[in-house]
């Protein structure tokens, strides 16, 4: 195997794992902006889990979705897109920091 070979294989690698960690803080961010819009719609407990849980899994891949279903979900209280939108924004951040935490600890 040439240096180029084992090159080519380390950025084939890296980019697998970083589309893994994106997936994961996608879903991540998906159910902490689910639990947050619960808590909105004042859902209970087991009915907060059951939304987030469909975000997750219904919506996971286009963020686009999960800010219009979540925005259309929060309208009747009187929540903007806008304000959706920036509370999509922080929860990535919090999932971005929370599945690198874990990423650092497995590799530990």
């Amino acid at each position: 195997m040439t240096t180029f070979d084992k090159r080519e294989q380390g950025f084939e690698a890296k980019f697998a794992h970083d589309e893994e960690l994106m997936f994961k803080a996608a879903a991540r961010s998906n159910k902490l902006l689910g639990l947050w819009a619960a808590g909105q719609l004042g859902l209970s407990a087991d009915a907060a889990a059951a939304y987030a849980t469909a975000l997750v899994t219904d919506n996971l891949a286009n963020q686009t979705m999960t800010l219009s279903k979540v925005s259309s979900d929060l309208a009747a209280k009187g929540i903007s897109r806008e304000q959706v939108a920036q509370k999509l924004q922080e929860c990535l951040h919090q999932a971005l920091a929370q599945v690198a935490a874990a990423a650092s600890k497995a590799g530990d």
